[in-house]
C-alpha cells in the first residue's frame, strides 16, 4: 500500500509540477522591445533605468525597470494597469501616461514581458 501511494505521489509530481505562485508574463519579449523602443525609451531609457531624454523634465523619476527590489513588488497585473490607464491609476507618478488608446492588450504583454527581462 505504501508503494502505491509514494508511485502515486511521484506522478502527481510530475503531472502538476508545484508552482511558485508567480506566473511568467505571457507576452513576447522581443516584441515588447520593439514596443518599448517607441513608446517607452522617451522616459525610462533605452535600458530601462528611468533615464531617458524626457526623465530630466518630469518631477517625479521614472521607475527603474532594472532595479530587481522595485520590479520584484510589481505585479504584472499592476504593469498592466499602468501601462493601460497610467500612473495615477494605481497611486505612481500622474505624468505616465495611459497607452490604452495606443496599445492593445497583447501589446502590453508583449511590454510587460519585455520588462521581466531587465531584472531576471
Amino acid at each position: 500500500m505504501n508503494k502505491m501511494v509514494i508511485a502515486l505521489l511521484l506522478i502527481l509530481t510530475w503531472t502538476f509540477p508545484a508552482s511558485s505562485g508567480v506566473a511568467g508574463p505571457k507576452g513576447d519579449a522581443k516584441a515588447g522591445l520593439e514596443l518599448h523602443k517607441k513608446y517607452c525609451v522617451r522616459c525610462h531609457g533605452e535600458q530601462g533605468k528611468g533615464d531617458g531624454p524626457g526623465a530630466k523634465m518630469l518631477k517625479t523619476k521614472p521607475a527603474n525597470w532594472t532595479d530587481k527590489a522595485l520590479m520584484s513588488k510589481i505585479s504584472d497585473d499592476e504593469l498592466f494597469k499602468v501601462i493601460r490607464e497610467g500612473g495615477g491609476a494605481v497611486g505612481k507618478a500622474k505624468a505616465m501616461p495611459g497607452f490604452k488608446d495606443k496599445l492593445k492588450d497583447a501589446d502590453v504583454q508583449n511590454l510587460i514581458a519585455f520588462i521581466r527581462t531587465l531584472a531576471p
